[in-house]
Order: C-alpha cells, then sequence, then structure tokens
C-alpha cells in the first residue's frame, strides 16, 4: 500500500541534508542515504508532500527508516465514531470517573468499561453509567491484556481506543493520534505519558516520576522499531487498527506484565508501523508510595524472561556495534593502555564510517560526529548495565575490585549529572540528592526484577548484551541507495 496524495512528512531533527539535497545522514540504524536526481527536488527545505508515485515512494523510505515523520498539522481529522474507547478497570472509580469525564466530549464515540472482577462491582457500575458507557463485567480477573480482549470482542469501529483507568486524555489526543493511520501501514500510535497533577504528585517520588517515568518515551517523536531509541510503546494509551489487533490474536492474555511490547513486537514482526507521537500527551497517576512504586517498578522486570522466550532476537539489555562493545570493555579494564586502545578503536570506527561517507563533502567531519554519538550511546548503556540490570553482579564485584567500586560509581555519577543536565529546563523540581536516591531505587527495583525472571526462567537471556553489525541495504524502488553507518 502507498501514502495517499497530499501526506506530508518533515525530516527528523537530527537528520542532516549533504551535498546540497544529494544526500541524508540520520535516522535508526544510522544510514546514508543517497538520493537520485529525480528524487532530489521532492524534497523542499525539511519536508516532501505527496503528490504523486515518485514522492509517495520517497515518503514511505523516509518513514521506514526513521529519517522523516508525518506532519499531522497537514493532515485531516479522522471521523470520532470511527473509533471506540475501551477501558479495563479494576477497583478505582474514582479514577474511572476522572477519566470517563475527561473523554465526554467524544459523546458520539461508543466507550466500553471491563470491569476485571472488581471487589465493589456495584461502584463501577454506578459510574458507568452516570456516563453512559457501556459494561462489560467479568467475574474472574483477567489481567489487563485479558480484559482488553474481552473489550475488543464488542468492539465494530474501525479503530478503537485503549486506556488505562489512572489516565485522563486531553481533548486532541485521540483526534491527533487517528491523523496517523491515514498511512496505511500504521496499525498504532501512542501519545506521551505524562505525569497527572493530584494532591500526591508534589511528592519527591511523584516528581521524580514527572521527571523520568517508565512510561514516558520522550519528547522526539518516533517510528517504533526493535533496537532503536523508542523500541516498544506502553498501553496506559493507544490507539489501533480494530482489524490488525484481531489478525495478530489481541494482547497475550498469558502475560500480566510486558504485554505492550509483547503487542509492539508482534505487530512489527507482521510487517506494520507503529508511530510515537509526543505532540499529544496523556496524563497518568503516577504512584508516589514508595512501597507501592517499588513493587510496580520490579513488576515491570519481571516482564524480561517472557519476552526473551517470544522475542529473543530483540530482548537484550545493551544493543552495541561491535566497535563500541570492544570501546566499552577497554575502559572498563582501568589499565595504563586502556585510554590509549579506546582512541584507536575509536579512530577506526571514525576511518571505517568517514569510507562509507566517501562520496559526500566532509565525510571525516559526520564520521566524527557518529563516533562521538555512538561512544556517548556505549558508555550511557555500559553505565545502565552496572547500576540496573546486573547490579547484583555489580554489588559483588564491587566487594573484592576496587576497579568495579570506580567504574560503578563514575556510572552512577555521569548518569545522574547528564540526566540532570538534560532536564534543567522543566519546571519540575528534585533536588540532585533526592533525584539520586529514586533513580538508584529505580534501579534497583527493576533489576531485581529482570534477575527474578531470569531466576524463575532459568536463562539468561534478558541479561545479555547483544552485538549487530552494521547492514547494507540495497537499491530500493526509486533508485534510492542507503548504507548502514555504525553509530551505537
Amino acid at each position: 500500500m502507498t501514502l495517499p496524495y497530499g501526506f506530508v512528512v518533515t525530516l527528523d531533527r537530527h537528520a542532516r541534508v549533504l551535498d546540497g539535497g544529494r544526500a541524508l545522514l540520520g535516522g535508526h540504524p544510522t544510514r546514508l542515504l543517497r538520493l537520485s536526481p529525480r528524487a532530489r527536488p521532492l524534497l523542499t527545505g525539511r519536508g516532501l508532500h505527496v503528490r504523486d508515485t515518485a514522492g509517495a515512494v520517497l515518503a514511505d523510505r523516509l518513514l521506514e527508516t526513521g529519517l522523516a515523520h508525518p506532519d499531522l498539522t497537514a493532515l485531516p481529522n479522522w471521523p470520532q465514531p470511527s473509533c471506540s474507547y475501551v477501558i479495563p478497570v479494576r477497583d478505582r472509580p474514582r479514577q474511572l470517573d476522572r477519566l470517563l469525564a475527561s473523554i465526554r466530549h467524544s459523546a458520539d464515540a461508543t466507550v466500553i468499561v471491563v470491569d476485571d472482577a472488581s471487589h465493589r462491582p456495584d461502584l463501577i457500575a454506578a459510574v458507568t453509567a452516570r456516563h453512559g458507557a457501556r459494561l462489560i463485567p467479568l467475574t474472574t480477573n483477567l489481567g489487563p491484556a485479558g480484559a482488553r480482549n474481552a473489550g475488543l470482542r464488542h468492539v465494530a469501529t474501525p479503530y478503537v481506543a485503549f486506556v488505562d483507568s489512572d489516565m485522563v486524555l486531553a481533548p486532541d489526543t485521540v483526534p491527533t493520534l487517528l491523523r496517523h493511520f491515514a498511512d496505511p501501514d500504521v496499525v498504532m500510535a501512542v501519545p506521551r505519558i505524562t505525569g497527572l497533577a493530584t494532591a500526591e504528585s508534589d511528592r519527591w517520588l511523584g516528581r521524580y516520576e514527572h521527571l523520568r517515568s517508565s512510561l514516558d518515551l520522550g519528547r522526539n517523536p518516533a517510528a517504533v522499531r526493535p533496537g532503536t531509541p523508542v523500541s516498544w510503546v506502553p498501553s496506559a494509551c493507544l490507539v489501533v487498527r480494530t482489524a490488525a489487533l484481531v489478525a495478530v490474536g489481541g494482547f497475550d492474555a498469558s502475560m500480566r506484565v510486558g504485554e505492550d511490547v509483547d503487542l509492539c513486537w508482534r505487530l512489527i514482526r507482521a510487517g506494520h508501523r507503529i508511530r510515537y507521537e509526543p505532540s499529544v500527551q496523556a496524563a497518568h497517576e503516577h504512584r508516589t508510595d514508595l512501597t507501592d512504586w517499588f513493587r510496580r517498578k520490579a513488576t515491570y522486570g519481571t516482564g524480561a524472561h517472557p519476552l526473551a522466550l517470544r522475542h529473543p532476537e530483540h530482548i537484550a539489555p545493551a544493543v552495541l556495534a561491535p566497535w563500541s562493545a570492544a570501546l566499552l570493555i577497554a575502559l572498563l579494564a582501568q589499565r595504563r593502555w586502556s585510554l590509549t586502545a579506546a582512541v584507536g578503536i575509536a579512530a577506526v570506527a571514525t576511518a571505517r564510517n568517514a569510507d562509507k561517507l566517501k562520496s559526500t563533502a566532509h565525510p571525516l567531519r559526520h564520521a566524527a560526529r557518529l563516533t562521538a554519538l555512538g561512544s556517548v550511546s556505549a558508555l550511557t548503556q555500559g553505565a545502565a548495565l552496572l547500576t540496573r540490570h546486573w547490579w547484583p553482579l555489580t554489588a559483588v564485584g564491587c566487594l573484592a575490585s576496587r576497579r568495579i567500586r570506580r567504574a560503578t560509581a563514575v556510572a552512577a555519577l555521569t548518569d545522574i549529572t547528564l540526566e540532570t543536565l538534560e532536564r534543567r529546563s522543566t519546571t519540575t523540581r528534585l533536588d540532585p540528592a533526592r533525584y539520586a536516591a529514586a533513580r538508584r531505587l529505580d534501579d534497583l527495583a527493576y533489576g531485581s526484577g529482570v534477575w527474578l525472571s531470569a531466576f524463575r526462567g532459568r536463562s539468561t537471556a534478558a541479561l545479555r548484551p547483544r552485538v549487530v553489525r552494521a547492514r547494507r541495504t540495497g537499491t530500493g524502488p526509486s533508485r534510492l541507495s542507503g548504507s548502514s553507518i555504525s553509530a551505537s
């Protein structure tokens, strides 16, 4: 299927236009896309308006490689009655009432509330009736995935929005997400999940979650794909094509956690696209009680092994290119030769990338930038391995090795410093000491969950990093050629 005429895409903010529009550099994985003489005029500045078949092919390629994203402001609104809402809930009448009030603007849409065996079903029924929604009561608790599937069986519209009961939607959230479906290959669109302002949200954990929630995937739009910065999206709020979801069997009801990651990867494996759209937001009531918050973070980690069984090719605590893995090992060794070896590895990587970019102007400059980005990515992932995914091993290692203690201290301080600098423009304030404490507790809880799932499954699959080689891609139908560039 091809993109419709009138579809507009805009280059990703990190994509670079080289040599007067003859090539593009960027995407995930980073690649050089050379444009044929016929394709070059199709780009106007940093945008492309689909007016013919050639434009549709180029726009499709840019979307597929992550070099560009849809310009939603140029796409028409989708009729709201084409989308139903399914809301799984258990024992949250107050939150359900708040959510249903927030979607009252969609009076023409069907709203289905699935009561997942609440202890007080009468309260859920009263709230549902007050808002004119349809109630599907379950006598047995099926979990979020099973409850969503129960609601899905009653959906008769082409699109369905799944929204958790502790969410609040803005009026434009679902209408804007529906615009993504002008691309016939898109089957799911998800907003940015932000923190809901409540009486408890100003506590230190509430402020930490506002800054670094596990559900918040950042401010940059993205094509969702394994191994990229946005490799999955949460099911707290998502809009999906009903037929596509039914075709893959809906959510995996056997999974009480990680079912959203599993669904994303199954849809992508089936050849579909998923879009993350941070220009619209949905607010989530974050947990602020320390015990409840810690338990939930650990629960997230327990999804690692079930995902490793279902998607062994995608689950990994770190994804590195061979050269960046070697650089990381050299620095962690902390020997006299470590810095020299790291510089040498980076120099070789730069030279190889420069060779791939030799057809462009200033190949060495572009290659050096890619190597710098890849080095930062490797160090960031290495720090996460020490302080988050492998923390039990790190703790044991710190007892026996001064080098491991030193590496762990540097990793812990560096990530706090970088994250503090990255978020200094936000209006939410949390002093460095409490932010650091929450960050380390977050890592401790999640890592504990990962190790618990690995122990239960008697497998280290979810704990093993993955080393991937850059692959060359062939010539496309519009004579667009691309080469993957090692930048991770």
